[in-house]
């Protein structure tokens, strides 16, 4: 019996010894483990004369807006392709892992009836998809205004979804002194009438009473 609880305690020792010389031995490669590359940008285009380049490290913020005007794309384009002269200036970014670029795109920020993007079937590397034309977010003029393309600021964008989602602001509706002038040029008017319907009530009444009167006599 004694022989017996020896042994286990043998082998229980044992057991316990391999598993601490294994989590010495992983614990070490575990944390030598490499973390993925960084995500970036490269913008290229009309009045960039050098490429901007945008690093999740350096300018987190303006990396995300910018990838996020792509990032909804389906696999089917929503959109016919437009006429050439209606597309306005191009834009070209190019979404970089680290050092590696894993795809491309064409923006069209001033296109005509809204922002345009153009996906080409033929991306970095080998890889390869379905190429269309896309209705962009109202607000990629500005996003890449802010991500340093020489862009004229654009202030009538409301932010909110995707692909012609948003909507402008029509100018009118910012000017409100304007319709406050409209609306009240139209009381007198107003005034006039209520006046006419409350003679013309009383008038009747007072003829009703009248004839009322003569009967009764």
């Amino acid at each position: 019996m004694v022989r017996r609880i020896r042994r286990l305690v043998v082998i229980m020792a044992s057991g316990l010894a391999a598993g601490v010389l294994a989590l010495g031995l992983t614990t070490p490669a575990s944390a030598t483990t490499s973390k993925p590359p960084p995500a970036g940008v490269d913008i290229t285009g009309a009045g960039i004369a050098e490429p901007l380049h945008l690093r999740a490290d350096t300018q987190p913020s303006q990396l995300a807006a910018v990838i996020d005007q792509v990032n909804f794309l389906g696999g089917a384009g929503q959109s016919s392709e437009p006429k050439k002269a209606d597309l306005g200036p191009k834009y070209t970014i190019v979404v970089l892992s680290g050092d590696e670029p894993k795809q491309t795109f064409d923006l069209y920020p001033k296109a005509t009836g809204g922002p345009r993007i153009y996906r080409p079937a033929k991306q970095p590397g080998s890889q390869q998809t379905t190429a269309g034309w896309f209705f962009g977010r109202l607000t990629m003029s500005e996003t890449l205004r802010k991500a340093g393309v020489p862009l004229e600021r654009q202030v009538d964008t409301v932010g909110g979804g995707a692909g012609g989602s948003e909507r402008m602001i029509p100018e009118d509706s910012l000017d409100p002194a304007g319709n406050i002038d409209e609306a009240f040029s139209g009381f007198p008017r107003l005034l006039l009438v209520n006046v006419a319907v409350v003679l013309t009530i009383t008038l009747g009444l007072a003829g009703i009473a009248l004839l009322i009167r003569r009967r009764t006599r």
